[in-house]
């Protein structure tokens, strides 16, 4: 008989499973997806931010170059513009030296031919000066004008030489970095009294010679140099001029001393 309550199966039930672990796998699967969902915008949030990291750093770099190498081309050019002008004064200064040296060559060299045509004249001189020697008055006279000739030129040496010697330390104090500048411009200051108040400083132009070497010889030695005398390259021409002045001047004063005693021979006579 048909049990009312228990129907045959009109295909309204659904098959009865056979094992339950399809359950567990989807029970397993949903974590794995929220897992593999929560790393896919971990990761993409990431990357969006090492991205604007990236970003900046390369705009900071750039910016930062570019600031660099504007820094760079205003300091390559101000150098630029220096060193020209450098160049340019360090040749003007060249050529007004030179200029000096040259002044002072020629200078000396017209005193040097002087000088040979005055030894020419020495020895008619001093044939005149025999023969005034031997006569009376005139005699002397002239012994007595010579000896204050003799007596400046050796005043004329004795100065000269102390300038030399003045000179060389003034270009050591200039050519050392030792030496105060105080201390320079004291030996500058004490040389140019010494010219100014010497009997022989106007009639030498020593005072303006002076000035001269102070302000252009800047002429020294290697850091090495331990000979105050390879110093200066100016004051050595102006010493070496110095002493033909005082030679020329030497031979001018004893024809002026011979013609005035001859005259006082003649008048006597």
């Amino acid at each position: 008989m048909n049990n009312l309550n228990d129907p045959p199966r009109w295909n309204i039930r659904p098959e009865p499973a056979a094992d339950d672990g399809g359950r567990w796998n989807y029970a397993l699967l949903v974590p794995m997806i929220g897992l593999a969902a929560f790393r896919w915008i971990w990761t993409r949030e990431s990357q969006s931010q090492i991205q604007d990291v990236k970003n900046k750093y390369d705009s900071d770099v750039a910016e930062i170059t570019r600031d660099l190498e504007l820094k760079y081309r205003e300091t390559l050019t101000e150098n630029q513009r220096t060193a020209a002008h450098l160049e340019l004064e360090l040749e003007k200064e060249r050529q007004r030296v030179q200029g000096y040296r040259k002044a002072l060559i020629s200078h000396s060299q017209q005193l040097m031919e002087e000088r040979k045509h005055l030894q020419q004249e020495q020895q008619d001189l001093e044939q005149e000066k025999s023969r005034l020697l031997q006569s009376g008055v005139a005699g002397t006279a002239l012994r007595d004008a010579l000896r204050r000739e003799q007596q400046w030129q050796q005043r004329a040496q004795d100065l000269l030489q102390e300038l030399e010697v003045q000179l060389v330390e003034r270009q050591e104090a200039f050519c050392s970095i030792l030496y105060p500048r105080e201390q320079r411009l004291e030996m500058e200051k004490n040389l140019l009294l010494k010219a100014a108040k010497h009997m022989l400083g106007a009639e030498l132009h020593l005072e303006e010679d002076l000035r001269d070497i102070f302000k252009n010889d800047k002429h020294c030695a290697d850091l090495l140099n331990m000979d105050k005398r390879r110093n200066g390259n100016l004051m050595w021409l102006y010493l070496r001029y110095w002493q033909l002045q005082v030679t020329l001047q030497k031979h001018k004063r004893a024809e002026e001393t011979l013609k005035k005693a001859s005259q006082n021979s003649g008048g006597i006579s």
